[in-house]
């Protein structure tokens, strides 16, 4: 049977969003905004064995496999999870990439895609910078944390707060950097607002019900873009 007409096998079960290869499928594809009918006409394929893909224990062959990593502006390895504990950036430069500026709105913009970011923060050890889970709230960058963990101390000080991504597919990336008093979250009402307005909780768990919140004084933020192809000798920023 080709992998056009397949569907799930009998008596098989979805397991939770797919397997580890099934859910970088689908998150790719979100990523792209793509449907599931739109990603099989790039793949050459049926929207059934998409869906088999991301929902099913599937193990595409080699060439299906590079069909769909080309459709995603991926890599086999991407789609596998082989670089996934892996620091972004080693990918080559493109050809006459440009570096530009960007513009407040496109800042808030991009802030607003939720994540986890970076924040710098002052410990007894010596300045740290360390990742958090955010979400932007009423213009400002909201996060949860533990009383006793590191990002706490960052309340009551300016502190820089940095996100950013790298689309290795396309040698292409942008940061964005918020500049601003960190402060906690007492009042009882805005912190039910906050729970009920975060995107997802902290991914480590646990009692993390401090929230703080970081007032923009200055957003900056730059992409680089792509024009060509990569070139040897140099590494993505």
């Amino acid at each position: 049977m080709s992998e056009a007409s397949r569907t799930a096998p009998a008596g098989a079960r979805p397991i939770g969003g797919g397997g580890d290869l099934g859910r970088r499928v689908a998150l790719r594809r979100e990523q792209l905004g793509l449907s599931r009918a739109a990603l099989a006409a790039r793949a050459g394929t049926s929207p059934g064995y998409v869906r088999y893909v991301e929902e099913y224990p599937a193990d595409p062959g080699a060439g299906v496999l590079l069909r769909l990593a080309a459709a995603l502006e991926t890599s086999p390895a991407e789609l596998h999870g082989g670089t996934a504990m892996s620091p972004p950036g080693p990918g080559r430069a493109a050809r006459d990439a440009e570096l530009l500026e960007l513009g407040p709105w496109q800042c808030r913009e991009l802030l607003a895609s939720h994540g986890v970011g970076r924040i710098s923060v002052s410990t007894a050890p010596g300045p740290a910078i360390v990742p958090v889970s955010y979400s932007l709230v009423d213009d400002t960058v909201v996060f949860r944390t533990a009383p006793d963990a590191a990002p706490a101390a960052a309340a009551g000080a300016e502190v820089a707060f940095e996100v950013d991504h790298i689309d290795e597919a396309l040698s292409e990336g942008w940061s964005v950097l918020v500049v601003g008093r960190a402060r906690r979250v007492t009042d009882p009402a805005a912190v039910r607002r906050l729970d009920d307005a975060a995107y997802t909780p902290p991914w480590p768990g646990g009692g993390r019900d401090l929230w703080l919140r970081i007032d923009p004084a200055h957003i900056t933020g730059r992409r680089v873009r792509a024009h060509g192809g990569p070139v040897g000798g140099g590494t993505a920023p």
